[in-house]
């Protein structure tokens, strides 16, 4: 006759054991959730950059489509821009800048410390009566809102 199945001693996990594993996954779960809010967090700051520069688009297109070009199309030269670059912020960005129609807006004030500096560039190309706009930014790409993601 053979011997059956569980063998002396082996009846299963202990309580130990489960409360280890639980424990383990816990703290993965921990610092998955800490790493996502990081990142959701610097993204709805660079939103409001978005929000912020893409107010601007309206008279950068408007002045490029009148004068032709996108030279001298700058903050403080184009009458329908504001005359200083601190003009234009909010609550996570300090500064909108327009430069010879490239807006940049910057973030400060109460951004996350990973987005903190970081600039966000609105980057227009004249086609044939419209302009089309490229988004880029020094910040890294998971940081990004969705419309400025390689």
């Amino acid at each position: 006759m053979g011997t059956t199945w569980p063998a002396h001693g082996a009846r299963g996990f202990t309580l130990i054991e489960l409360m280890i594993v639980v424990a383990i996954i816990g703290i993965l779960g921990a610092m998955a959730l800490a790493n996502y809010t990081t990142i959701f967090v610097a993204r709805s700051h660079m939103s409001e950059g978005v929000a912020l520069a893409a107010g601007m688009k309206p008279a950068v297109a408007e002045a490029a489509n009148g004068l032709g070009t996108l030279t001298g199309i700058s903050t403080g030269v184009y009458k329908a821009l504001p005359a200083v670059a601190t003009a234009v912020k909010g609550k996570y960005v300090s500064q909108v800048a327009v430069a010879d129609g490239v807006i940049t807006a910057t973030l400060g004030g109460d951004a996350s410390a990973v987005v903190t500096g970081k600039r966000l560039v609105l980057t227009p190309t004249l086609r044939e009566g419209s302009v089309a706009w490229i988004c880029s930014s020094d910040a890294d790409s998971k940081y990004l809102p969705a419309p400025c993601r390689p």
